[in-house]
């Protein structure tokens, strides 16, 4: 029981996120490694329980979007914890994002769809890119609003 309601919870908030699907497939399996290459490497708790969040993101995200590449770790008491700081840190930095557009004055702000990490200058250079928005503008803003927006290491 508790798999189907994970699964629609999941599946509905990937259709909310709505990032754009990737190609070729191989795509999926190469972040999955990476991530788990960056939980290997994760030393303190809060370090661990946020690429542990990485790694179930990358797999319910593969199986969303059609390229199931491991199976997704049951809810468990144990993975509570990890996907509630999952769904809170995407969300997170989706909304940034688009918060950031919309402040920017982006003409189509709703179509930003983005979850990279925005603690880094170049990811906000990057997405402004990807979505023709001033770069300049949109770091500046994104560097304001960083210092009160709830991001998740």
């Amino acid at each position: 029981m508790s798999g189907t309601i994970l699964k629609t919870i999941l599946h509905w908030w990937h259709r909310m996120l709505n990032l754009p699907r990737h190609s070729p497939p191989s795509w999926y399996l190469d972040r999955l490694r990476e991530e788990l290459q960056e939980r290997r490497a994760a030393n303190t708790s809060i370090e661990k329980l946020s690429e542990t969040a990485d790694v179930f993101f990358s797999i319910s995200r593969a199986k969303c979007d059609g390229f199931p590449v491991q199976e997704l770790p049951r809810l468990s008491f144990r993975h509570v914890p990890v996907y509630a700081y999952m769904l809170a840190k995407f969300t997170s930095r989706w909304a940034f994002y688009r918060v950031v557009a919309f402040l920017c004055g982006a003409p189509h702000h709703y179509t930003v769809r983005e979850v990279v990490n925005p603690s880094k200058d170049h990811k906000l250079d990057e997405v402004a890119f990807r979505h023709h928005i001033d770069q300049g503008k949109f770091k500046r803003i994104g560097r304001r609003l960083r210092r009160i927006w709830p991001l998740f290491p």
